[in-house]
């Protein structure tokens, strides 16, 4: 029932690490998901640099999808949206056929504190990779959420047992967020080909085998899967239908390799407006 198991990859960003996850060698998409990584957790001290931040850079081909569990962040890009993300929050970008983004930690760095997030990026279907861009942010209230047994589940993205999100997506896709106390109980549906879990905190035991923060497990279609929280945990349950093949570089991400080194040629893209920088006394 399990295919295989990912360990993240610590990367790091010039700044703080992320855990890279997809896409891997031996498994680089689950569903439409082909980009997931764990942003930190990292604590940061008031006033650290500005270089800590994601500074503006394009996009072709996918949705971005940015979800906190701690800390906060603001994002800016060339359709015009500015929005700060809080935990709990959802933050869905469309690039289509192209847009420029930035994110910034800026009461981070005013008042220091932990960053702990998700980024996943979830490639767009065969006839709508060139859509227009488009910016979506979801509150708190428009995600619905479940609670039984110690077992509080969240349902960020698309669809899942009889329950729909409001993020509005482009292809059948789920993505949940579990919060589990220890020894609570919980069951990921059979209900699509391609599953995955990720283990964002504590562990968890599935099919008889202890699975700890930082790992995915990937899942075989057909049965659902047991879970018992081993310790109080947080999983990050993903997949949906297969969007079929794509072709990653950089940033962009593509059905056809020729689209790829055309977005790479052009990178005509608008650079952000950035907030002003305050005169400096001793210049």
């Amino acid at each position: 029932m399990i295919d295989l198991v990912i360990e993240q990859r610590r990367k790091d960003l010039g700044g703080f690490e992320v855990g890279r996850v997809l896409p891997f060698h031996a498994h680089r998409m689950v569903g439409p998901f082909i980009f997931f990584d764990h942003m930190g957790p990292a604590d940061f001290t008031a006033g650290f640099p500005l270089s800590v931040d994601v500074r503006p850079h394009p996009h072709i081909g996918l949705s971005t999808v940015s979800y906190l569990f701690e800390g906060q962040m603001t994002h800016r890009d060339s359709v015009g949206a500015t929005q700060v993300v809080n935990p709990g929050e959802v933050n869905w970008m469309t690039a289509g056929r192209g847009i420029t983004h930035s994110e910034r930690f800026e009461d981070l760095r005013a008042h220091g504190g932990r960053m702990d997030g998700i980024q996943t990026w979830v490639a767009l279907p065969d006839g709508q990779e060139e859509i227009d861009p488009a910016f979506y942010h979801h509150d708190v209230a428009d995600l619905p959420t479940y609670e039984e047994n110690g077992m509080w589940a969240r349902l960020i993205v698309g669809r899942a047992v009889g329950a729909q999100a409001r993020v509005k997506t482009h292809s059948p896709m789920f993505y949940v967020h579990w919060a589990l106390q220890a020894g609570a109980k919980a069951q990921l549906p059979a209900e699509y080909p391609e599953r995955a879990a990720y283990v964002a905190r504590g562990e968890v035991e599935v099919l008889g085998q202890t699975f700890r923060e930082g790992q995915m497990i990937v899942f075989k279609p057909g049965e659902p899967v047991l879970f018992t929280a081993v310790t109080p945990a947080i999983v990050m349950l993903l997949g949906g239908e297969p969007v079929g093949p794509r072709f990653i570089d950089w940033n962009f991400v593509s059905s056809s390799k020729e689209r790829i080194e055309q977005a790479k040629a052009d990178q005509e893209f608008i650079p952000l407006p950035e907030p002003p920088q305050p005169a400096n006394p001793m210049s």
